[in-house]
């Protein structure tokens, strides 16, 4: 249910720290061996779910954040089109660009927010499958994001784009504060669960 409290934006902020932490713990916690296995490629009924020839958007994880570079290699390999996020400054819409080198890398530079992102140069694209990182979610699919609502618009203005994320299980709550603005996924997938399709 969305809400309207006066509050919501420093509820939204506690369960952020909370959940960052319990993330992070959790991905440091996890033997190199068990790490090297997860998120190893996407599972079957999720890939289902994918348009042949789609284009797909992914992101590069931060430390803690559900890894995405085998999900990007193996979509690559299946000769799918990806995009990355591009951000210029905190004001300006997010936007996708082609991501040409998921194993060197050598098409991304430096973003502001210190995540190597593609190059301006790069074409723009629209995904039609967007993998997404998240802080928080919901067994309903509802999605706790970093706080900038990038992704959040993204999805307002695309609203065709299917939108799956990618998490830990602890960061599974029963409940999170909703705004009209937040856009829920089509699924999740966790080291050991689909949830969905909503």
């Amino acid at each position: 249910m969305t809400t309207t409290s006066p509050d919501i934006t420093a509820r939204k902020a506690a369960l952020r720290k909370e959940l960052r932490a319990r993330r992070r713990a959790h991905a440091a916690a996890l033997p190199r061996e068990v790490r090297a296995l997860v998120f190893n490629r996407p599972p079957r009924p999720v890939l289902d779910m994918i348009p042949q020839g789609a284009t797909i958007g992914l992101y590069r994880a931060d430390p803690g954040e559900a890894p995405s570079a085998r999900y990007i290699r193996h979509f690559f390999e299946g000769g799918h089109t990806i995009a990355l996020p591009r951000i210029t400054t905190l004001a300006e819409p997010m936007r996708f660009h082609h991501h040409t080198d998921p194993f060197g890398e050598s098409d991304l530079e430096e973003g502001p927010l210190g995540l190597r992102q593609p190059a301006a140069s790069a074409p723009e694209l629209v995904p039609n499958v967007l993998f997404m990182p998240l802080v928080g979610f919901t067994a309903r699919g509802e999605r706790l994001g970093q706080g900038g609502g990038f992704y959040d618009r993204w999805l307002a203005a695309n609203p065709s784009t299917l939108a799956i994320g990618m998490a830990w299980d602890v960061q599974e709550v029963d409940s999170l504060p909703l705004e009209d603005h937040d856009m829920p996924l089509a699924a999740i997938i966790t080291p050991t669960r689909i949830l969905g399709p909503f």
